[in-house]
């Protein structure tokens, strides 16, 4: 089983159109794993039925119990992030602000206080429309910890696909190079860059890049909206041949990839031309490259 990341330096680039269009082309010989929790939207293009959920709980929250709280207030005064507010007269949490650290809950005179394990967001199995599973998330509102959400599950599509014996775990990591895209590229195989020819590409592409040599992972480069601005392809035609990173394919501005969002749908099901036809040989060429010894 290979472990292939699809992964952009920035958004917007259509990272999660390429990526759930190698789902849909690799079929049952993928689980398709959606590591873009902080704004998961892979589920939009791949119809799952969510037919298991469970809760993720990662970190704490202080409580307090006002039965036994006296209102000393010493929690107030510890407290280095503000996050015990005095309200009409009674302590309370401000959940937003509470980092868990539990130091109120050792230095509350009356036990007052405890630290409750905290549900930080969902995440789900689920069969997509082209018949392979997909693990994916979504992160509750201003929750933290999205990288061990992203681990939960990279876990989760691994265990699946060793138990089914499937050739590959596809996942569609976030933009940047944040705490989730590091959680995303760790145990990988392969990595996707996608990217767009603009000024702000290039550069985010540079970074990302760098991330990923650090982790010694080889990677393929999309440039996607290739003809927009030829010289900017140019310059990254040559950075990508300065680092030895693959150029699978240039992607020419194609508004099938917006026809595709709209009508939930991947963009290889939506096109019957040249761009379904670029998006199977670039999937057949990460496949290929995969496939090769050195990554046995």
């Amino acid at each position: 089983m290979k472990e292939i990341v699809i992964i952009s330096g920035k958004g917007g680039t259509g990272k999660t159109s390429i990526a759930a269009s190698f789902a849909f082309l690799a079929g049952n010989e993928a689980v398709v794993a959606d590591c873009d929790v902080d704004a998961a939207d892979m589920h939009l293009l791949l119809e799952p039925d969510f037919g298991r959920t469970e809760d993720f709980y990662s970190g704490f929250l202080a409580e307090i119990d006002e039965t036994r709280c006296t209102g000393c207030g010493i929690c107030a005064e510890i407290c280095r992030f503000d996050a015990i507010p005095e309200v009409d007269g009674h302590f309370r949490i401000n959940a937003l602000n509470c980092e868990g650290c539990g130091y109120c809950e050792k230095m509350c005179p009356e036990n007052a206080i405890a630290m409750r394990d905290l549900n930080v967001g969902k995440w789900y199995i689920s069969k997509i429309r082209s018949g392979s599973t997909m693990v994916h998330a979504r992160l509750g509102i201003g929750a933290e910890n999205s990288g061990k959400l992203v681990a939960k599950v990279k876990d989760e599509a691994k265990r699946i696909a060793e138990r089914e014996g499937t050739a590959f775990v596809l996942v569609d990591g976030s933009p940047g190079v944040g705490c989730p895209v590091v959680s995303s590229l760790t145990g990988a195989h392969y990595v996707v860059l996608v990217t767009e020819p603009t000024v702000s590409g290039l550069h985010d592409l540079k970074r990302v890049c760098e991330l990923v040599q650090k982790f010694g992972i080889p990677a393929g480069c999309m440039i996607n909206k290739a003809d927009l601005n030829p010289e900017i392809t140019e310059q990254i035609g040559d950075f990508l041949k300065e680092t030895g990173i693959t150029l699978i394919a240039r992607l020419p501005y194609d508004e099938t990839f917006t026809k595709a969002m709209v009508n939930g749908r991947t963009i290889v099901e939506c096109s019957r031309d040249g761009l379904r036809e670029q998006m199977e040989k670039s999937w057949q060429k990460v496949v290929e490259v995969v496939g090769e010894d050195s990554f046995k």
